[in-house]
């Protein structure tokens, strides 16, 4: 078995950052409620959070979706990326379900059980069948979890069963997991990519050409594969014999067309040439939610947007330097002139909703206890000079494909040269730059890149165990020992107090040293077009089967 400090964590995409665009703009947040955003052109963009959008009257024969890249798998093992996942979501199905409102609920295991610190017992779901109409048992749970586990597989989601000591049936309709230690958070990832389900005679009859565009898929969920032209669009057709009856697709076809282009993906949104879209390039925020064409939604979120420090012994391994540094960032002015004014600046590595497990008065206190770095440029250039600053050169990476991207690196730019450092601006393609997630040695001679970072579970540990000594995620290989040692309580420990409690230790050290500097927080954002309704605006459309909802508008 590996240790949760060698094991490899998942490697989070830029290509969010590649989505997106400008918009100048200042922000009103008000309560959760239905409606859809309607920003003023020329004055400040109001958004509001929106639980549901309108449920649909009708079913549809089909919709049409963008995306804004063409994944390349839909492979459950290698899916982490927003482009695979919001396909995956819809055809693929977990032994557990993350909800659109975070929390988290039985789905191909009816049950489940923690009889000991090391033991779940999971019961999976009777009457349920796989696409290609056989029936679900325990055999096809364990053989797609244990691929996970084998190294040969080189999973993205290996991190999450860093502590699996094995995975047995135990009945015709039951699993057991044995852990080599108590891990908190194993349960939890179940319900994202870590569990998903595949037949497991699908798996051993594909072998590697599991996932692509000629052999696709065969799940369980609401919507099966049905063809993938590569650099033009894919197509899931419904599942009939879906066995969930509240989720059964109310559209026949649903058609994922790969649009790179923003400005193509809203002019698609504005003709109706595409019904609707995740990820809606900020600078149409405006436009769009004013347009006659549909109606723009926001919704819940667990992204936050950070600087990696990739380089930690270079200028910007004092810690005082990348406070100052921080202190510099004109977040505020990043949210109004890159993020559209919809967003928040972010004072953690993690949004408040993922504390949502933690007691409420414990809660609240975690919260007030997140150091703090105001924009103060004056008291961020004396506390650089304090820590030796006098010229040094720092190269920020970037990749110039979209406007957000590019008023981020210019803002952090500035701010490098406002306490006294000689930034360089190395720009490189979208493919360059998605190598510094997976290769150390694209890193090299760089020592600051963007990435919007979500979390696939409710629970700051996702993102704080990607920070641990030797962690993949872990881009500038800092280490902490007491960090560590936190990560280690909080993965250790079942109970909500102590598991809140070392969380919130880690996160004290995190932002003391930070290793990654958070920038600002900002909503999911979905457009509809006005033929379609029902879609819940969240994060969860990563793992929950969205398009099954989508209906025909009353």
């Amino acid at each position: 078995m590996t240790s949760a400090r060698s094991a490899a964590a998942r490697p989070r995409r830029i290509r969010r950052a590649l989505a997106t665009g400008l918009a100048a703009a200042a922000v009103l947040v008000t309560g959760a409620c239905g409606g859809p955003a309607r920003p003023d052109r020329d004055a400040a963009t109001a958004y509001r959070i929106t639980d549901r959008t309108p449920a649909a009257a009708g079913t549809v024969d089909s919709f049409t979706w963008s995306v804004f890249a063409e994944p390349t798998t839909i492979d459950y093992a290698y899916a982490f990326d927003y482009p695979p996942n919001q396909i995956l979501a819809n055809v693929c199905e977990g032994l557990l379900r993350w909800n659109p409102d975070l929390t988290t609920s039985p789905n191909l295991a009816a049950s489940y059980t923690n009889p000991t610190p090391t033991t779940w017992v999971y019961q999976i779901r009777p009457g349920v069948r796989f696409h290609d109409g056989t029936a679900l048992t325990a055999d096809d749970v364990v053989a797609s979890l244990r691929r996970h586990l084998d190294p040969a597989t080189a999973s993205v989601w290996a991190y999450p069963f860093r502590n699996v000591r094995s995975v047995e049936p135990t009945g015709p309709m039951e699993v057991t997991v044995t852990l080599a230690q108590p891990d908190s958070t194993f349960n939890k990832y179940l319900a994202a990519g870590p569990g998903v389900v595949e037949s497991a005679a699908t798996l051993a009859r594909s072998g590697k050409d599991y996932g692509n565009p000629q052999t696709g898929v065969n799940c369980t969920g609401p919507f099966s594969f049905d063809s993938w032209t590569s650099g033009q669009s894919l197509t899931l057709k419904r599942f009939d014999d879906y066995w969930n009856p509240e989720l059964r697709a109310k559209s026949g076809r649903a058609k994922f067309v790969f649009l790179a282009d923003p400005t193509t993906r809203v002019n698609a949104f504005q003709s109706g040439e595409v019904d609707g879209g995740w990820m809606v390039p900020p600078d149409a925020y405006a436009s769009l939610g004013s347009s006659r064409a549909g109606s723009l939604y926001f919704g819940r979120s667990t992204s936050v947007a950070d600087e990696v420090v990739a380089d930690l012994k270079g200028p910007l391994g004092d810690p005082r330097v990348r406070q100052a540094l921080l202190m510099a960032i004109d977040r505020k002015g990043i949210v109004k002139a890159g993020a559209g004014g919809v967003g928040e600046v972010a004072d953690s590595l993690v949004t408040d909703n993922l504390w949502a497990d933690a007691p409420t008065a414990a809660r609240e206190a975690l919260l007030k206890e997140v150091p703090a770095y105001p924009y103060d440029p004056a008291k961020a250039k004396a506390l650089a000079a304090e820590a030796g600053v006098n010229g040094q050169k720092i190269v920020i990476a970037t990749s110039p494909l979209d406007s957000q991207t590019t008023i981020i690196t210019q803002a952090v730019a500035q701010a490098a040269t406002a306490i006294g450092l000689k930034p360089q601006i190395d720009s490189v393609s979208a493919e360059k730059y998605t190598t510094l997630f997976t290769d150390p040695a694209a890193r090299e001679g760089i020592d600051l890149f963007l990435t919007f970072w979500y979390t696939s579970i409710t629970d700051p540990l996702d993102m704080y165990g990607t920070l641990q000594t030797g962690a993949f995620g872990n881009y500038g290989n800092w280490s902490h020992p007491g960090f560590d040692a936190a990560v280690d309580r909080a993965a250790g420990t079942y109970d909500p107090a102590e598991h809140a409690a070392a969380n919130a230790e880690a996160q004290r050290i995190a932002l003391r040293e930070l290793p990654w500097l958070p920038l600002y927080t900002q909503p999911v954002s979905v457009f509809l077009g006005k033929r379609i309704t029902g879609v819940r605006p969240s994060i969860a459309y990563l793992y929950y089967p969205w398009a099954a909802e989508i209906g025909a508008k009353g």
